[in-house]
């Protein structure tokens, strides 16, 4: 039985290795909110096919990839980035990674050149919890919270790769799960 640890804004949220939800299937999830009116974060490993130059065609460097945040409002675009240097008004999530800021100042580094894919990340949609809905997650085992982690593989375009990085990286205990079989059928 693994016991998670208390989550929190900045924290990542990593999938139980047999969950069956599409959404969450060994996804890696950014937490942004997490409060006693819900929570709200956005899976990191699961690239569409989208580029973000599909959803906004007046932006003339189209090749950053587009992710899917989560099933909840699939139709709208959100970002996080480690550049508070050259976006305004973003809110500190953890240490170096912001949520959000100038939408504008972003399209206009973009179609510079002045931000490149390894700053930023987009999505559609987001990942959410009504309130006590991830603690009572939590409590069954279908999310393992990892409070330490590398900035830079927020933004790795190794997505394949992330969810068995995060848990390897929580060390020993979880390390075995990291090499589990995506359907223990087949084992």
């Amino acid at each position: 039985m693994l016991s998670p640890i208390a989550p929190a804004a900045g924290r990542l949220l990593i999938s139980e290795p047999f969950m069956s939800d599409p959404n969450f299937k060994r996804s890696v999830i950014l937490l942004t909110e997490y409060s006693e009116a819900g929570a709200m974060g956005f899976v990191l490993n699961h690239q569409t096919e989208m580029m973000l130059g599909d959803i906004l065609p007046d932006v003339s460097y189209s090749e950053i990839p587009v992710y899917a945040g989560g099933p909840v409002a699939a139709n709208t675009l959100h970002y996080i980035h480690r550049c508070p240097d050259k976006i305004d008004n973003g809110i500190e999530i953890w240490d170096g990674i912001y949520w959000g800021g100038d939408f504008d100042q972003i399209k206009d580094l973009i179609t510079n050149y002045q931000l490149t894919e390894d700053e930023i990340k987009f999505f559609t949609g987001y990942s959410g919890w009504t309130p006590s809905q991830l603690d009572e997650e939590l409590r069954e085992d279908s999310w393992i919270v990892a409070n330490n982690f590398e900035a830079d593989s927020i933004f790795s375009n190794n997505e394949q790769n992330l969810w068995r990085e995060v848990v390897i990286g929580l060390g020993q205990r979880y390390a075995h799960i990291a090499n589990f079989p995506e359907n223990p059928m087949l084992n």
